[in-house]
C-alpha cells in the first residue's frame, strides 16, 4: 500500500461507468469498456475507476473482472480503483480481485449517484473491520468524505489510508458569490487530512472547466477520478484527446 503524503503530480483515474451505461441500453456490446480503458491509458491516464452498483445499471460484475485481467496483463503499472458501498457488493470485488485501491462510498442502492460522505463517529464501528480486512489483502482504502475538516482525523482513526473529497459542492459553487468560501473548506479539509497522515484524492463533477482551479487551491491531491464530464467530453473529442486535455488541466495546476 502507498504511504500517505504529498504528491508532486496528481494522477488521473478515468471512471468508465458511463461507457457501460450507454452499452447497456442495447444488447450489442458497444461501446466497449475495455476499448475505452485501453484508449485512455494509451493516451496517458494513470488509473481506471469503476463503481459497480448492486443493480448493475452501468458497470457489471464481468466488467470489473475483465478490467482487472486487462490491467494485470497489459498495463501492470496502472492503478485500479473500485468504488462502492462496503456493506453492499464492494467487498466481494475487493476479496476476489484485490485492486490497488478500494474507495468506500456510503451510497444507497437506489440513489442516482454518490451525494454525501461518511460521518463520524456514527459510521466508525462498522467501517473499522472492513477497512482492516481490505488492508490485510494489500488494498489501500480511501473514504469518500464531505469537506469537513473536523472529520479528517476521525477518518484516520478508523484506519483509512486516504480520503476522497466529494467535490460536487465545489463544482456547483463555480461562478457564484460563494465560490471562494466553498473552496476554502476544501483547502482546510485537505490540510486537516494531510496533518492527520492521510493521502488525498478528490472526485465528483470535476471537469475541464474547474479542475485546474481546484488543484491550484487544494494542494497535494494525489488522484482525481473523473467520469461523467470525461465521458461527455469524449463523445465530442474522443478518448485520447479527452485524456490529454485532462492531463493538461492537471499540468497547468502544478
Amino acid at each position: 500500500m502507498s504511504t500517505p503524503g504529498h504528491s508532486a503530480t496528481t494522477s488521473l483515474s478515468v471512471n468508465l461507468n458511463k461507457v457501460a451505461l450507454v452499452r447497456n441500453t442495447r444488447a450489442l456490446g458497444i461501446p466497449s469498456v475495455l476499448t475505452a480503458a485501453n484508449a485512455c491509458l494509451a493516451a496517458g491516464a494513470q488509473g481506471i475507476t469503476v463503481h459497480p452498483r448492486p443493480d448493475e445499471r452501468h458497470i457489471r460484475a464481468h466488467d470489473v473482472s475483465d478490467l482487472a485481467a486487462l490491467l494485470a496483463r497489459d498495463w501492470p503499472a496502472i492503478e485500479f480503483n473500485i468504488e462502492g458501498n462496503p456493506f453492499h457488493n464492494l467487498m466481494d470485488f475487493v476479496r476476489a480481485l484485490k485492486p490497488h485501491q478500494a474507495t468506500f462510498v456510503p451510497d444507497s442502492e437506489t440513489q442516482a449517484t454518490s451525494d454525501h460522505g461518511w460521518s463520524f463517529p456514527e459510521d466508525a464501528d462498522r467501517l473499522r473491520p472492513l477497512i482492516a480486512e481490505a488492508q490485510a489483502l494489500g488494498v489501500r482504502v480511501s473514504l469518500f468524505m464531505d469537506p469537513i475538516p473536523g472529520m479528517m482525523a476521525a477518518a484516520k482513526a478508523v484506519g483509512a489510508d486516504r480520503v476522497e473529497l466529494y467535490t460536487e459542492g465545489y463544482a456547483a459553487s463555480r461562478g457564484t458569490p460563494n465560490e471562494q468560501a466553498v473552496l476554502a473548506r476544501y483547502v482546510e479539509s485537505a490540510r486537516a487530512a494531510q496533518a492527520a497522515g492521510l493521502g488525498l484524492n478528490a472526485g465528483h463533477d470535476l471537469s475541464r472547466d474547474n479542475l485546474t482551479a481546484f488543484l491550484r487551491a487544494v494542494r497535494g491531491v494525489q488522484e482525481v477520478s473523473i467520469g461523467h464530464a470525461f465521458i461527455a467530453d469524449a463523445l465530442e473529442l474522443g478518448y485520447a484527446a479527452t485524456t490529454k486535455e485532462y492531463l493538461r488541466c492537471i499540468q497547468e495546476a502544478q
